[in-house]
């Protein structure tokens, strides 16, 4: 039996508890995937794999489905601390071909900043898949009008949660997703 997701939908969650487990159920409850039973995956694109809303892709899924997903996380009990998870999408213009998806956890980035950073090393890994010439000392928006020049990648794009961790010795934990249909 093969598995190709064909459809794909981005979410992102944020939870705060004092039991770190509990603030991230608590953040996959926000992200609106707490209900399916996730499967960890490695950051491909598939060939033909269609982005949807989150709505749409509730409505393909039900309670209790084992669901594959790639997945970003971050947490701290560190008040003040900055946190952000991020996923990062690069789409190539051939749909025969398959993409990047790429995970981005880190600390005291904006989300402006790890959502760039995500989208580079998804877009860089499809550029070095299709043999795209770009200069790595570039920054990323030099590097990526190199990569749409080229018009061999259709699309980048990322979701990203950030935020300050909450005072009082609590958890808190952002999630970044991509939940593949």
């Amino acid at each position: 039996m093969r598995l190709i997701p064909r459809k794909l939908f981005l979410t992102r969650g944020l939870g705060i508890h004092k039991e770190k487990l509990t603030s991230f159920e608590l953040a996959l409850r926000d992200a609106g995937i707490a209900q399916f039973n996730l499967v960890r995956v490695s950051s491909i694109f598939p060939p033909h794999c269609q982005i949807v809303d989150k709505e749409e892709g509730h409505t393909l899924l039900q309670a209790g489905e084992i669901v594959f997903a790639v997945l970003a996380e971050m947490a701290t009990n560190e008040a003040g601390r900055r946190i952000a998870s991020s996923i990062g999408v690069a789409r190539p213009t051939d749909h025969n071909q398959f993409g990047y998806l790429s995970e981005h956890h880190t600390f005291g980035q904006t989300e402006q900043e790890a959502g760039d950073y995500a989208e580079d090393l998804a877009a860089t890994m499809l550029a070095t898949t299709l043999g795209i010439p770009f200069d790595a000392d570039r920054d990323y928006n030099e590097r990526r009008e190199q990569y749409m020049m080229g018009g061999e990648i259709v699309d980048t794009t990322s979701i990203t949660m950030a935020t300050t961790a909450a005072p009082g010795g609590v958890w808190t934990t952002v999630i970044a997703a991509a939940i593949l249909i």
